[in-house]
């Protein structure tokens, strides 16, 4: 349980470093069209902070094992969110880049998310059966 939370708080410091960035980054290129920066807060807010919050509380119940699945959400969490950050620099400052290359990455990172996702409440469920 103790993990959890402590993804937690470094996903809620995430989070927050995002904000900062996404606000004070606009702010100095004098951005005002909406930019896939603005969604990095929320992304580690919720499937960071709230999610490993929830799987901690839920782990003080059942004999939840930390496992691979846990490791490949982070993984998928954060190629997912730094692929946001770099689309959201791209657009802000106006770069002529690969758009497709930037979607791909983080495709692949949506995907890892979602399938890791599946794993862990797959395990949630194998440990409430027992």
């Amino acid at each position: 349980m103790k993990r959890y939370i402590d993804y937690s708080i470094v996903y809620t410091v995430s989070a927050m470093i995002g904000g900062v960035f996404y606000r004070e980054f606009t702010k100095l290129n004098d951005y005002t069209a909406w930019t896939t920066l603005s969604v990095v807060h929320t992304h580690y807010f919720i499937l960071g902070m709230m999610f490993f919050l929830i799987l901690g509380l839920v782990s003080m119940n059942i004999n939840l094992k930390n496992n691979r699945a846990v490791f490949f959400y982070n993984v998928g969490l954060n190629l997912t969110a730094i692929m946001l950050v770099v689309r959201g620099i791209v657009q802000v400052l106006g770069f002529k880049v690969v758009s497709a290359l930037i979607s791909g990455i983080a495709g692949i990172g949506h995907i890892i998310l979602g399938v890791s996702l599946i794993l862990i409440l797959l395990d949630i469920k194998k440990a409430c059966i027992k």
